[in-house]
This record gives C-alpha cells, sequence and structure tokens, in this order.
C-alpha cells in the first residue's frame, strides 16, 4: 500500500542529469515523508565525517529508484525490508528475520550490484490504531481483541486496504471475525481526523506514523505475527561502498539507533509541526552525539 503522500515542501523530483562533485555519494529517496526523513539523515551522517554529498531527493516509486540505483545516478537510497521482499522479489512473506535479511542481499547484488546494509530496528508496518479512550473502555489492545470486538466498532480506512490480501481480507483469514459494524474510506490523510472526531472507533495505520505520537494512540499488537516487518536499511552500490568502506560503518551506527518509536516522533515535527526533514534530521544527530 501507499506508506505516505508526498510532502508539500520539498517540491519536484531533483533532475538526475545534474553534475555531481567527484566521488560524492548521490543520496535518493522516495516521494514520501519517511523517506525524505531517512535519506537526510543519511546525508548529514555521511556530510558529518567529511564524505561529499548529494542529494536526489523525491524521485518516485520504488521502479524508478532502483533503476536510478542501477544506471548509476544515485548510490544509495533507503529501503525497507518487507517492500523489497513482497514487492520488488514477489516473495512471500517470511516471519524469519535474517532470513529476509540473506535473500535480500544476496538478490541485490545479483540483480542490482548493491549491498543492503544493517536494518534499522525500527519496524513501519501495516496496523490499527484506536484512542486510549477506546482501548480503556473496551480492553482493546491486540488484534486478537479487535477481531472478536469488531461487531461494535467502526472502521476508518482507505479503499485499498479492503481488497489486497495484505489488508482485511488478510486479516480476516489469519484471525477470523473482523466483521466490522461500520466501515467508512477515506484519504490517507483523513482516516485520522475521522478517530479523533470520533466517527470511528478504529483507523488503518503504519507504525511510524506522525499521527501515533502527536495524539497518543495506541496501535493494536498484531499477537499472531500476520504483517511482515518493514525495517528500513541503507541500500549503497558496491563500487561506492568498495571506494570508500568506512560508508558502512557510518550508515550501521545510524540505523542502529533509529527505533520506531524515534522516527515515529520525527515523522510527527515534520508532518504536524511542519519543520523540515533536514531541521528534524541535524537534530536528532546531535542528540545522539
Amino acid at each position: 500500500m501507499q506508506r505516505r503522500g508526498a510532502l508539500s515542501l520539498i517540491g519536484g523530483a531533483l533532475a538526475l542529469t545534474r553534475c555531481s562533485p567527484t566521488n560524492a555519494v548521490q543520496i535518493g529517496s522516495k516521494n514520501f515523508t519517511e523517506s525524505f526523513l531517512l535519506a537526510e539523515l543519511y546525508a548529514q551522517q555521511l556530510e558529518r565525517a567529511g564524505i561529499s554529498v548529494v542529494r536526489r531527493f523525491n524521485l518516485g516509486s520504488t521502479e524508478i529508484l532502483l533503476a536510478a540505483l542501477t544506471r548509476g545516478e544515485i548510490d544509495c537510497y533507503p529501503e525497507y525490508t518487507g517492500t523489497a521482499l513482497v514487492d520488488v522479489l514477489h516473495h512471500a512473506p517470511l516471519r524469519n528475520e535474517s532470513a529476509v535479511l540473506s535473500l535480500l542481499r544476496h538478490a541485490f547484488v545479483e540483480r542490482y550490484r548493491a549491498t543492503w546494509l544493517d536494518p534499522a530496528p525500527m519496524n513501519d508496518s501495516q496496523a490499527l490504531a484506536t484512542t486510549r479512550a477506546i482501548s480503556s473502555r473496551l480492553n482493546l489492545r491486540t488484534l486478537s481483541e479487535c477481531a472478536r470486538l469488531a461487531p461494535q466498532l467502526r472502521l476508518a480506512t482507505i479503499q485499498e486496504f479492503l481488497a489486497r490480501p495484505d489488508g482485511l481480507p488478510g486479516l480476516k483469514a489469519a484471525y477470523g471475525g473482523f466483521d466490522f459494524k461500520s466501515i467508512h474510506t477515506y484519504d490517507i490523510a483523513l482516516k485520522y481526523a475521522a478517530l479523533l472526531s470520533g466517527d470511528a472507533d478504529v483507523a488503518t495505520a503504519f507504525t511510524t506514523d506522525g499521527a501515533i505520537a502527536a495524539h497518543e494512540l495506541v496501535v493494536l499488537r498484531d499477537d499472531r505475527g500476520f504483517w511482515p516487518t518493514y525495517h528500513a536499511a541503507p541500500v549503497v552500490r558496491q563500487e561506492v561502498l568498495a571506494r570508500s568502506p568506512r560508508i558502512r560503518t557510518l550508515l550501521d551506527r545510524l540505523s542502529a539507533t533509529l527505533t520506531t518509536a524515534r522516527v515515529r516522533a520525527m515523522n510527527e515535527r515534520i508532518e504536524a509541526q511542519q519543520q523540515s526533514p533536514a531541521i528534524v534530521a541535524r537534530a536528532f544527530l546531535a542528540s545522539m552525539r
């Protein structure tokens, strides 16, 4: 599913034909908030170590980023393990995260001459969320409880969730139940508004959404492990790592600090407080010193 809409303050995709400094690391991003944030964190982490960087942000879809990586028009970009496994390799979801990473590393070297660095502990997976008040009143904390209580609950979601096998049909198959009292679809940015205004009891979410932090929402625990994990990691061209091996150390060190809670808080500063990814990334890196 589309993870988030593009951030308006970034503007259009940068032209890939722009000249770059010799040996500069060209860092790309997709066209949604969290990808801008992660790419900016990578860029600033390298710059703080004296490595020249060129930003190629807001390029578009996964397919566009991989094509640019293959042509050498970018050298690095943030990718998600679940996205690469399911959408790029067209592989069934796997629960063993070590097996997923091993598979991705082998496939990306073969297909794209690129290396997966260490994934961050953050997990930007699909989820269902509710308010603290509803969670407390109904003792609603897990997807199993939501499946059972669904006849009492109104769901706010996006249209795509109703048909995809990893959406509502998959939840019903994995958990049973999930026959909601009512289901209303919204634009991706409005489903939280429905939840907060009292027009819904549960909303579809991604686990690092800034709105979760901004409104102290409760993310229902996927107690049967239905959804695959989406850990973010830098994907880097092998040629660039061979030229500058310390890129691996620098970015692995950064990724280790990126927890779900920290990324969620940074997304909230960008999406709700309208701070730029550059400012948010700079503050985070300063706090990690």
